[in-house]
């Protein structure tokens, strides 16, 4: 047997994926990492504790499943996107890396203002400090004192890692979403790379998604060296993973925020919308596009009745909790924690939990807290909808989230379509590994897609608690961003 290794450089942990000739997992390993946050609320993580992680999962996977570690023949990443990473040419960090969630660089989003335009038409993004250009400034005039310097995303950090230092490379799903990407010309934007104050000479080379991106042998504990032949941003490996390969085919991640995208095929749309526009991945010189919206707070509103209100000791106590809640409850938060991004992008809204009555409680905050989920997914799926001029019938989903099922239906019933749920929380480290297992002449694309399964979830909502609902959520919307009315 021959195997593929997967690796998904996530927001919360670092997962080792073993895939056999099938295509099917038969080992995970997770190392977590710690979530910094200071007092300003700014969101860092350890590069360095990351790679490390990285090796060790890498060990407790091949070392648990038992396989000769010569049956290893390819290695495909996916990774946490935007997260904006500095170190010198030695490969030593600079300073934390900025994570996506933090809005540190907003200053340095907020003088550019004047240019925002000329930069959506140029990378499709709106202009944000959610994007690593922003994030890659703050990093050099607060971080680096050093002449010579690299910069990157996530991949290029571990691919330069992982190569001891002879690949400096990203892919185009990555380079999309920094926000000095030009998505008609396929490069590096020099005249945004100015405007941002970044060197040209400090980004990595942008490389096929399926390219051949080095060979390591995770610092000697393989005795040959194997090739890394497929990095994609983590939404993007979901895509893949999901089979979303045709024009219109949708598919949202439920992880600590959420990435809604839709093929768009081989053009990019032009849209004034909160929606990105960015590459899904290049294969063989093949470029597609995705609309895509990002959402902050989803599996981290979890997180937060976890964590900060102590309202749940595990997420498994959700549903019994969701049992026990009055269903007729009016309660709705809106969780702008870090302000409210797709579609709205407004980085000074601030949370609420709006519509209590005397009889809202403990069940009912976190019965609003899941609901929010759903409705800020149904906001861009809504949006989507106005720009492609498609009606979304189907929507694939993955992710941890994914397992609790009165989310699920409550998804189904406000986006009105009907939800196809992966039988595999992993489908952003398969679609990274299936796409490296098809590059390494493993897999056959026809036939190693056909492994998918999935839970299926249809409207059962009446049109007028629907729509009652959904009037609600967009008036708690309005409030939180000081508007009459929500604009969908």
């Amino acid at each position: 047997m021959k195997y593929i290794l997967s690796i998904d450089q996530s927001t919360q942990a670092t997962k080792a994926v073993l895939l056999d000739e099938k295509g099917k997992i038969i080992k995970r390993a997770d190392r977590r990492h710690k979530q910094i946050i200071n007092d300003k609320g700014w969101v860092s993580h350890d590069q360095e504790e990351i790679y490390q992680n990285l090796l060790l999962a890498v060990r407790d996977a091949v070392e648990a499943s038992g396989i000769a570690k010569s049956d290893l023949i390819a290695v495909g990443i996916s990774n946490q996107r935007e997260t904006a990473a500095a170190w010198d040419k030695n490969g030593t960090a600079l300073g934390l890396a900025v994570v996506w969630q933090c809005s540190r660089a907003e200053k340095v989003a907020e003088r550019l203002k004047e240019r925002a335009e000329d930069i959506h038409k140029k990378t499709g993004l709106p202009l944000s400090p959610y994007f690593s250009a922003s994030k890659m400034t703050w990093l050099i005039e607060n971080e680096i004192r050093e002449e010579e310097y690299h910069l990157g995303t996530m991949d290029s950090w571990l691919l330069f890692k992982l190569t001891g230092g002879k690949s400096f490379k990203t892919d185009y799903s990555n380079a999309s979403r920094t926000q000095l990407f030009n998505i008609h010309t396929l490069a590096w934007d020099e005249e945004l790379c100015a405007l941002f104050g970044i060197p040209l000479e400090s980004l990595p080379e942008i490389c096929d998604s399926n390219s051949c991106f080095g060979y390591t042998d995770f610092e000697g504990f393989l005795e040959e060296a194997i090739p890394i032949h497929a990095v994609l941003g983590d939404s993007h490996g979901a895509l893949y993973g999901q089979g979303c390969h045709m024009k219109g085919m949708v598919k949202t991640t439920y992880g600590t925020g959420s990435s809604i995208m839709m093929n768009i095929g081989e053009k990019a749309l032009e849209t004034d919308s909160g929606l990105a526009v960015s590459l899904a991945w290049c294969i063989d010189g093949k470029a597609e596009y995705v609309l895509e919206g990002n959402i902050n707070y989803t599996g981290a509103v979890v997180a937060w009745l976890q964590d900060d209100m102590h309202m749940i000791e595990t997420p498994k106590e959700l549903e019994e909790q969701l049992k026990l809640a009055k269903e007729e409850d009016s309660a709705i938060l809106v969780p702008a924690f870090t302000g409210l991004s797709a579609p709205y992008w407004r980085g000074d809204a601030k949370a609420m939990l709006y519509g209590m009555t005397r009889t809202t409680g403990r069940a009912e905050v976190i019965k609003a807290a899941v609901e929010s989920i759903a409705y800020q997914i149904t906001d861009v799926i809504k949006m989507m909808e106005q720009i492609s001029k498609t009606d979304i019938k189907e929507l694939r989903a993955d992710g941890g989230p994914t397992g609790n099922q009165y989310l699920m239906q409550f998804q189904s019933d406000m986006a009105e379509a009907v939800l196809c749920v992966a039988s595999s929380e992993e489908l952003s480290a398969i679609g990274a590994g299936y796409m490296a297992g098809i590059k390494a002449g493993l897999y056959e694309k026809e036939e190693v897609f056909q492994n998918l399964s999935y839970n299926r979830y249809s409207p059962q909502m009446s049109p007028q608690v629907r729509e009652s609902k959904y009037e609600a959520w967009k008036k708690a919307v309005a409030i939180v961003l000081n508007t009459e009315r929500s604009s969908f």
